[in-house]
């Protein structure tokens, strides 16, 4: 068959020249046209159900969360493996879906899906919805560092995670900026139960008062302060 197609082409000299342009032209073409990723995502489209269920062991968590939600994202259309895994305080639930769909479509029906079945979950168990790419999608990593020392890994954390990283996420691109390292700023509350008894406040009223001043603070507002809880119990 190689020898007729020489010969072929040996008595067709200008028809196997043209084409050889075409295809030229058309590798050309699409050389400017088509895109391109260094890094190409092959990894099966999937949706991730991260869920926290802080202070539960990974059976528990496994009993009354991965299972259920697991059972649940099975009758996903279209999907065709649901793995689920389960860890101290922690749960995730990978639904890969048929070659071809559509990533948004499929985290729409996950949606879906996922608030029926949040109704069957205990309280303080809320799930969500991982970003929209994969692991194998990372294609860029950077490092804070302060040179001249005027700042700890506290302050460079709080950079990262107030500044730099909503201004990565705002790119054209970019589905998630993950932060790692440093020392992430945490409010601790040190009751005394005396002062509380003398007060005639309870745990409830300090816990309130928590959520609340943690509330405004997300929110930029910071007119709720915890003495208020002591006026409200005393009728003041």
């Amino acid at each position: 068959m190689i020898a007729r197609l020489i010969a072929w082409s040996a008595r067709n000299i200008i028809l196997v020249i043209v084409a050889t342009a075409f295809a030229a032209a058309g590798g050309v073409y699409a050389l400017r046209h088509l895109p391109l990723d260094a890094i190409p995502d092959l990894s099966d489209t999937q949706v991730i159900v991260y869920t926290s269920y802080a202070g539960q062991a990974p059976q528990v968590v496994e009993d009354q969360v991965t299972y259920p939600l697991t059972t649940a994202m099975l009758t996903v259309p279209k999907s065709k493996v649901v793995r689920g895994f389960s860890f101290f305080g922690v749960s995730f639930v990978y639904v890969i879906f048929e070659d071809g769909t559509d990533i948004y479509w499929a985290r729409s029906r996950v949606i879906e899906y996922l608030n029926a079945a949040a109704t069957r979950l205990p309280a303080g168990a809320t799930p969500t919805l991982g970003p929209d790419a994969t692991g194998v999608g990372w294609v860029y990593e950077y490092a804070l560092v302060d040179d001249t020392g005027k700042h700890d890994l506290a302050e460079l954390r709080s950079l990262q995670d107030w500044n730099l990283r909503y201004a990565i996420g705002s790119v054209p691109g970019v589905a998630e900026v993950a932060s790692v390292g440093g020392f992430v700023k945490q409010f601790q509350v040190n009751v005394d139960p005396n002062k509380l008894l003398g007060r005639e406040v309870t745990m409830d009223d300090v816990v309130r008062a928590v959520l609340e001043l943690q509330a405004a603070d997300a929110r930029g507002v910071y007119n709720v302060c915890a003495p208020e809880v002591y006026r409200r119990r005393a009728g003041k």
